[in-house]
């Protein structure tokens, strides 16, 4: 049976456009999504970032929801880091309110709660069993930077703490089923919130945090192959073995992301993917992402050696080719992880580019 493909949008701007172009163009790619029959469209969370509009999920997803009929929705993921466990829950039950039952709510760990952890570890390139795992790429030096420091001081109240992810999800659990009540016995409700249903999933990069907090707390968990690939395998299986049955599930549930690009031949694909190399190389910096480049940008740039190795694990495992082509990497992935949903993310510089990748690869995915 053929698992179901689902959509993870940034909202990328593009080279000389506006947050507002990609904005609507998101609502047009949502909803060409639903007449595509992909399962779920989620947003991402990013902030003071040029190239990425998606910076509130909560407020996009509303508008999402208004011109759309019945594809899933959901946030992927919201930075648990920088929003208290009531914000999330007043924010996805207002949506729950207004558009019942049609709402996920990933959730993940802010990068301010790695700013003081250790160094990745350093992993070298290999290929196991037909899935190329990359020498693993260290975020560390990037958290560490006076910039972020500039970004985390404008995201956080002073002296602020974030929660460990499995309180955050706690509280979030206890607000959603109600009353909140503390060691005294007042309570607390949220409205809206209290009574929502939404689908909570964590998301996480590695076998750290977030994979053992999802599994303990028997919730679903999607592993980032297009952010982490070298840390894929170690997430799933990390998740796999603190999983606990839960009210939720009964067993392990996994979805796994992929960067794809899709034309109707190989060399058409690669053509249209030609600007992402440069979009990492502006994240990989600390810069952070620029308007997604045009062709014309991209072939201008002058690589050298360094840039080269600053992107190679995103650039060489991004799945760029014709719909065969990129079935059979997905369906890879699909089995080596052992994902039972896969999560699927493009970017090209013509939106009509990237509107005829998604359906091209749902053709030929479901047949």
């Amino acid at each position: 049976m053929t698992v179901p493909l689902s959509i993870l949008d940034l909202s990328p701007l593009v080279s000389g456009g506006t947050a507002g172009d990609a904005l609507r163009r998101t609502l047009d790619l949502a909803r060409r999504a639903e007449q595509f029959g992909y399962h779920r469209f989620w947003v991402a969370e990013h902030h003071l970032t040029p190239g990425v509009a998606s910076s509130q999920p909560a407020l996009l997803l509303g508008q999402i929801a208004a011109v759309t009929d019945h594809i899933r929705l959901g946030s992927g993921a919201v930075q648990t880091g920088f929003l208290t466990p009531l914000g999330v829950v007043e924010q996805f039950g207002m949506l729950d309110a207004l558009y019942p039952g049609r709402f996920d709510l990933g959730l993940g760990r802010s990068a301010q709660r790695r700013r003081g952890g250790p160094e990745d570890p350093a992993t070298e390139s290999r290929v196991v069993d037909g899935l190329l795992i990359p020498k693993s790429f260290s975020f560390t030096p990037i958290f560490r930077s006076s910039r972020s420091a500039l970004f985390f001081k404008l995201l956080s109240q002073p002296n602020a703490e974030p929660l460990d992810l499995d309180t955050v999800i706690a509280d979030i659990q206890t607000l959603l089923a109600g009353p909140y009540t503390d060691d005294e016995g007042n309570e607390a409700r949220a409205v809206p919130g209290e009574g929502a249903e939404p689908e909570i999933w964590v998301l996480g990069s590695s076998g750290g945090e977030s994979a053992r907090v999802a599994g303990a707390r028997g919730l679903p968990f999607a592993a980032n192959y297009h952010v982490s690939p070298a840390r894929v395998l170690e997430a799933v299986s990390a998740y796999r073995e603190a999983f606990r049955p839960s009210a939720v599930l009964s067993s392990p549930k996994v979805m796994v992301s992929a960067d794809v690009v899709v034309a109707e031949d190989d060399e058409t694909a690669r053509r249209l993917a030609a600007g992402y190399g440069l979009w990492v190389r502006s994240v990989r910096t600390g810069e952070g992402a620029i308007p997604y480049p045009s062709p014309a940008e991209a072939a201008a740039h002058e690589w050298t050696d360094q840039d080269r190795e600053l992107v190679a694990d995103r650039v060489e495992t991004q799945f760029a080719g014709s719909p065969a082509t990129v079935a059979e990497r997905l369906e890879t992935l699909r089995r080596v992880t052992g994902a039972d949903e896969l999560l699927v993310t493009t970017m090209t510089y013509d939106h009509t580019d990237r509107l005829r990748s998604f359906e091209l690869l749902a053709k030929q995915w479901y047949g």
